[in-house]
């Protein structure tokens, strides 16, 4: 796989990486969870050269670092680890359909507890990217950022980046201590970030990493209808994956195909690659759970779409529905 570096002065890394919290948390939780096929699939992705490894402290709830940290045992060296901080589960079944109430937490004091606590279900002693996993209103963000700070003068964490934040909330972090990346969501129907925070992130230097870069599966035509969302999925709560928003976005998923068809590669491959081809240090970090995905995601990394395919996927519609 191509690699790039994680920012100007970061480590080497795929130009794919690996997001891992599907594998305990959000998609499909009827399912039992298959804790042995997620371990050998982050196995896998280092083996790929997809080694930026995404996980949070709020993922499962606090159970995906844990499975993470038991798949990196004796393999630690090879990832560039990431994981953040910033939410925490105020009831565990106080949310929609009784999944966990989540809320913003950016008080330094949580953040100190919570870097010891993330190091010790990941069985490390530093990860390579700490991240602020929202930005809390309640908290300015350069105490936050502060405080997190801390952790890299400790010696807990390389770098620190912020997820879903504002150019205004990156300047202010910076102020503080340098940002090494911004995490937002990003892909060819969840464009946002184009009109200012990714052009800002490119003058920095400062890596990008694109969350859900398939559309949370929909570009890649697996859920043509919205009975075809697993129960329990919160993808059924979602504007655009409701049946009238989700039908006329077929539209998208139709062009995607064709493109993959022309090009003689994946339609995964396709909208991975025109993420990564929107900067040098933009790295995408699909997630999946099985090994036949992870293998299609990671052959992004090798392919580069020609001008003309490049120009189509530029002139796709905006999708029906917002985000949330």
């Amino acid at each position: 796989m191509r690699t790039t570096t994680l920012g100007s002065n970061g480590p080497e890394v795929g130009v794919i990486g690996l997001g891992c919290m599907g594998m305990t948390f959000s998609y499909d939780m009827k399912t039992p969870r298959d804790d042995d096929t997620s371990i050998a699939v982050i196995r896998q992705s280092l083996d790929l050269g997809a080694t930026l490894i995404d996980t949070a402290d709020v993922y499962g709830p606090y159970t995906n670092e844990e499975l993470v940290g038991r798949a990196l045992e004796g393999h630690r060296d090879r990832a560039v680890l990431a994981t953040k901080v910033g939410l925490e589960v105020a009831d565990p079944t106080g949310g929609p359909e009784g999944s966990p109430l989540i809320v913003n937490n950016g008080r330094p004091e949580h953040v100190r507890k919570a870097i010891d606590e993330s190091l010790r279900r990941l069985g490390t002693d530093h990860v390579d990217l700490y991240q602020l996993h929202r930005v809390d209103p309640e908290v300015p963000v350069e105490e936050t950022w502060g405080a997190m700070a801390e952790a890299v003068e400790a010696g807990k964490a390389r770098r620190i980046g912020l997820s879903e934040a504002t150019v205004d909330q990156i300047k202010r972090a910076q102020s503080v201590h340098p940002v090494a990346s911004v995490q937002s969501e990003f892909s060819l129907w969840t464009r946002d970030v184009l009109a200012e925070v990714l052009p800002y992130c490119r003058e920095q230097g400062i890596a990008f990493l694109p969350y859900s870069p398939l559309g949370r599966g929909f570009l890649v035509g697996r859920f043509p209808s919205f009975d075809d969302l697993p129960e329990n999925d919160f993808r059924r709560r979602l504007p655009r994956f409701q049946q009238d928003a989700l039908r006329a976005n077929l539209a998208i998923v139709g062009r995607v195909r064709e493109i993959a068809d022309r090009a003689g590669i994946t339609p995964a491959q396709v909208a991975l690659a025109w993420v990564v081809a929107q900067g040098e240090h933009v790295i995408p970090i699909p997630g999946t759970k099985t090994p036949t995905y992870l293998a299609d995601n990671a052959g992004a990394g090798d392919v580069e779409l020609s001008p003309a395919d490049l120009a189509d996927l530029d002139a796709l519609p905006a999708p029906e529905g917002g985000r949330y």
